[in-house]
């Protein structure tokens, strides 16, 4: 991922229709974790969500418009100046609203967050992607009337065995389970658990090096459920909840967003939209639930995505409404974030390494 004079890249996601650059590439200090040296391409229509192939040499975004699509491009190498160069146009998805996506299997999955499917796009030896996607479309609602009405997939993660892909769905309260032994015919449904009712899952992370531990942060309520998981049966558990906010804050009027672990797997940080906070949450050793520790500013305004560098030392936040990344130094022993630097970036919504 490094390139040379303490140097690696990065790239951001924002959305085009409201004054976002597409797809940027940066630059990141590795001695700092500073991001400079912003380039761009508007080659795709509200990138989203950004996904890097191993080796980094592809990158995938979501064009979360309605019909959706996604994109594939080459990301030139971690030294080239420029940003990444589409592989083709950006594919339909067969879904509506695309927010999320992740590669597993051989084939790029989406979660199509309006129309409540979930999507698979063949991923081809050149890193393009093939037309015509396979799609599974969820059921179900909940009990919040305005955001609830109807599914909505939002997020696609693999499990850590590779067998398995998760799609944590705000609408129906649940997370759906996909078998990815065998993707030919597309997403085979294996099996659907359901969390709190109105509580609106939205992201799912599972904890480094415990891969029966996985955590889902809840949109609409405020908390993340930490959850047992079973990858020979391909079952998800709930086993309690956690909140993002203090006990004396009503959480009214706001959305946490995104969910990251630290790679020792000591520490989580979830984005609270609304309140613009970031919270820490420290991880428990054994089979309990994770600590409530504090929040922290998040720099900015309606803090989108989070993202942890791979060494574990910065937390970068999205704040798409003020339109910039800030970064953030984690303190070692108390995964406590403290506010480093900021980077202009409109709409931004998204921050991967590589």
């Amino acid at each position: 991922m490094s390139g040379t004079d303490g140097e690696q890249r990065a790239f951001l996601g924002s959305f085009t229709s409201a004054g976002g650059h597409g797809i940027t590439a940066v630059r990141v200090d590795t001695e700092t974790g500073a991001l400079s040296a912003p380039r761009h391409t508007d080659a795709v229509p509200d990138p989203s969500y950004l996904t890097l192939a191993p080796g980094g040499a592809y990158l995938y975004a979501v064009s979360e418009t309605e019909p959706g699509a996604a994109a594939a491009l080459a990301t030139r190498g971690t030294e080239a100046p420029g940003p990444p160069e589409p592989l083709g146009a950006p594919v339909p998805v067969d879904g509506d609203g695309p927010t999320h996506l992740a590669l597993a299997a051989g084939r790029l999955f989406t979660a199509n967050y309006v129309s409540g499917t979930v999507s698979a796009l063949r991923v081809r030896a050149d890193g393009a992607l093939d037309a015509g996607p396979y799609t599974h479309a969820h059921k179900g609602s909940g009990p919040n009337a305005e955001r609830q009405e109807g599914p909505h997939a939002h997020a696609v993660v693999p499990d850590p065995s590779g067998q398995w892909l998760l799609s944590v769905d705000l609408g129906t309260d649940s997370v759906w389970t996909y078998d990815l032994r065998d993707t030919e015919a597309g997403p085979r449904p294996h099996g659907e658990t359901a969390l709190r009712p109105g509580s609106g899952p939205r992201h799912l992370a599972f904890r480094p090096g415990v891969p029966h531990r996985a955590y889902v942060i809840n949109e609409l309520d405020s908390t993340v459920t930490t959850c047992r998981w079973d990858a020979d049966a391909g079952v998800l558990e709930p086993r309690g909840e956690t909140r993002t906010l203090p006990l004396e804050a009503a959480g009214e009027g706001n959305f946490p967003s995104a969910l990251a672990l630290s790679p020792d797997g000591r520490f989580a940080w979830a984005a609270n939209r609304g309140d613009d906070s970031v919270a820490v949450l420290a991880l428990e050793d054994g089979e309990g639930l994770p600590e409530f520790v504090t929040t922290v500013p998040c720099g900015g305004h309606w803090p989108r995505d989070l993202a942890v560098h791979p060494s574990g030392r910065w937390l970068y936040a999205a704040n798409e409404r003020s339109g910039d990344v800030t970064w953030f130094t984690v303190d070692p022993e108390t995964g406590v974030p403290r506010a480093t630097g900021r980077l202009d970036a409109p709409a931004v919504s998204n921050v991967v390494f590589g």
